[in-house]
């Protein structure tokens, strides 16, 4: 059985509520990544920020990324995994969330993200993973 902590990617970084929209998606263009946790000041998980999130409900909604906060695209309770859950799980709640991204939880600590591509990669035909990936890189 194949657990997420085996699977997702370490040592996330959050963007913390307070901080604008802007500085967020300068923080994910440095990290190459497309999305972040959003933390709050008690480093608890608020909920996940994605690229489509900025673009979509902030500037298509003409709000201006230099003062809109992460906080306020926050969506209620974030959509975790539990760090031994298994991949079957882990398909199961990105499917019933529609989700492609799940922040990976251990206890109360962020300890990684998991990502389609990375289940796809831990099922039986490692090249859908491959291919997931691909498709999802700039």
């Amino acid at each position: 059985m194949t657990t997420a902590r085996e699977i997702m990617t370490e040592g996330a970084e959050c963007v913390n509520e307070r901080e604008t929209v802007l500085d967020a998606a300068r923080k994910m263009t440095e990290l190459g990544v497309g999305a972040l946790p959003i933390c709050g000041e008690d480093k608890r998980l608020k909920g996940m920020l994605t690229d489509r999130d900025i673009v979509v409900k902030v500037l298509g909604a003409g709000k201006d990324p230099a003062t809109c906060t992460a906080g306020e695209l926050a969506q209620g309770e974030a959509v975790t995994i539990g760090a031994d859950d298994d991949t079957a799980e882990i398909f199961r709640t990105m499917a019933e969330h529609k989700v492609r991204r799940l922040p990976v939880i251990d206890g109360h600590d962020l300890v990684g993200i998991v990502a389609q591509a990375d289940v796809a990669r831990a099922l039986p035909d490692p090249q859908v993973g491959d291919l997931l990936q691909a498709l999802s890189t700039d």
